[in-house]
């Protein structure tokens, strides 16, 4: 059970539920409603949501989301980003793969992305030259940004969703 109230549709201000319709076509998850408590800042972090990431491939979008997820034990953000995985083309043996820090069956590129992002979440100080050379190698400065961002922004919502204990809005599935 969230640790917080949830703001509901019916009971959401006029601001709340314009974003509730609009943006969210009348299906707004937890973290939404959780966030609807600041309607500024749940329009705000939409729009910043959907915006991170968007210069890499889908498949290690969600494989860095998924993977970071695991790494914070965010069953929440698990639980979203398996959905998304699947969606990406991401077998059940390429998230068990993630769920046990082995890259060995992705790209090189995606295993560079993958190796970085998890020195970001565990390590976020210890980045080093050679982590740079390594991510130049295969992405762009544009795409080494969104890796950042994506992480960092993985790292935000396992830090948001899991201390609020928001409830998850469909089933829970293992990998």
């Amino acid at each position: 059970m969230a640790r917080i109230s949830l703001i509901e549709p019916d009971k959401a201000s006029p601001e709340v539920k314009e974003v509730y319709d609009g943006k969210l076509k009348g299906k707004p998850g937890s973290i939404q409603k959780a966030l609807a408590h600041r309607p500024a800042m749940l329009a705000n972090f939409l729009g910043f949501y959907a915006s991170v990431g968007r210069s890499l491939e889908r498949k290690l979008y969600e494989a860095v989301y998924l993977r970071t997820s695991l790494i914070n034990g965010c069953h929440y953000c698990t639980q979203h980003h398996i959905v998304g995985a699947k969606r990406a083309g991401i077998t059940k043996d390429e998230m068990r793969a993630l769920k046990g820090g082995d890259y060995s069956g992705f790209s090189a590129a995606e295993q560079a992305a993958l190796r970085y992002s998890e020195k970001l979440t565990r390590t976020p100080d210890a980045a080093t030259d050679a982590d740079f050379g390594e991510l130049k190698k295969y992405f762009s400065d544009e795409q080494i940004v969104d890796l950042h961002m994506l992480t960092g922004l993985a790292n935000l919502t396992n830090r948001v969703t899991g201390p609020l204990a928001l409830d998850l809005e469909f089933p829970a599935e293992e990998i």
